[in-house]
């Protein structure tokens, strides 16, 4: 089985890039939405613990959440100290299960895999992209961040420019769907044939 890592800044189009490689049959691993999950259930009363009035009924508020963290690396380092295990043992449960089934590919869906040392555990890398003002257009036509909000994020994130250099494959989402499609396919067929890469 040949996992395939998906990453890309904000407001590229990676959740669509994501869905698309599920349209064609590839199981997803999808880090965000692991999050979530942990945040509703088992991680909450450590958070609680840790960064007080963060959570509501039994579930974190990520904006409460976001706002305690979001300026204290120290903050951010203590939180990863919290989510990464248990975010570990969903992972390696989600590789186990697309194994035991035979998936030929798995793609795993990690907005900061680089910056988190996560193109170390898989076998190729796949960054999807656009240009800096579709990018600023797309998440600002969202109406949920403000500039400066994104200016933020962006600053904590490896460059676009950067991350295209270290992908295997590049997607551009500028020119809609089906161009994404056709990447996606070829892909496909590339990345069987590599010879595994993760440590």
């Amino acid at each position: 089985m040949r996992i395939l890592g998906l990453t890309g800044s904000i407001g590229m189009g990676k959740s669509t890039t994501a869905k698309l490689f599920v349209e064609a049959g590839v199981p997803v691993y999808d880090a965000d939405a692991a999050v979530h999950k942990i945040y509703e259930g088992e991680a909450a009363p450590a958070i609680e613990a840790a960064f007080p009035g963060t959570t509501v009924g039994g579930k974190v508020d990520r904006a409460k959440l976001s706002a305690k963290v979001v300026h204290d690396p120290a903050a951010i380092k203590q939180l990863e100290g919290i989510v990464h295990p248990m975010l570990g043992a969903s992972r390696q449960k989600f590789l186990d299960e697309a194994e035991r089934a035979g998936a030929p590919v798995v793609v795993m869906d990690i907005p900061l895999l680089f910056e988190t040392g996560g193109e170390k555990r898989v076998d190729a890398v796949v960054v999807v992209s656009t240009d800096a003002a579709t990018q600023r257009e797309r998440i600002l036509a969202r109406g949920t961040m403000t500039n400066e909000a994104l200016d933020a994020i962006l600053a904590r994130q490896l460059p676009d420019a950067e991350k295209r250099k270290r992908a295997d494959f590049v997607v551009d989402t500028s020119h809609g769907l089906d161009p994404v499609r056709t990447a996606i396919r070829d892909i496909l067929a590339e990345v069987v044939k590599m010879p595994q890469r993760r440590a």
